[in-house]
């Protein structure tokens, strides 16, 4: 198989404006190297998100598997978190 492999993508104009202009101001030599750039930051931030996932998403899932007792009820957890924004946009208008 090639290094590289040939193909077309239709892109917006906005997309389009942003690789000619990555290009014009010299961060790139070229539109491949922009697209090969948003690839590698894709496939960085994909990685980063398994690792979340993997260790501190699971871990914490497996743990209230495991004791139950220790979870919130969604109620209150939303109704803590309204009284905290109706408490700070009260405090906002106030000094305001």
């Amino acid at each position: 198989m090639p290094a590289t492999v040939r193909r077309s993508f239709e892109l917006s104009r906005d997309q389009v404006d942003l690789i000619e202009r990555k290009v014009a101001e010299g961060e790139y030599s070229s539109a491949d190297e922009v697209v090969s750039a948003g690839l590698a930051a894709l496939f960085e931030h994909d990685a980063e998100f398994e690792r979340w996932l993997r260790e501190e998403v699971v871990p914490v899932v497996e743990e209230m598997k495991a004791h139950p007792e220790r979870g919130i009820p969604a109620k209150q957890v939303f109704d803590e978190i309204r009284a905290l924004a109706k408490s700070r946009m009260e405090r906002d208008a106030d000094a305001a």
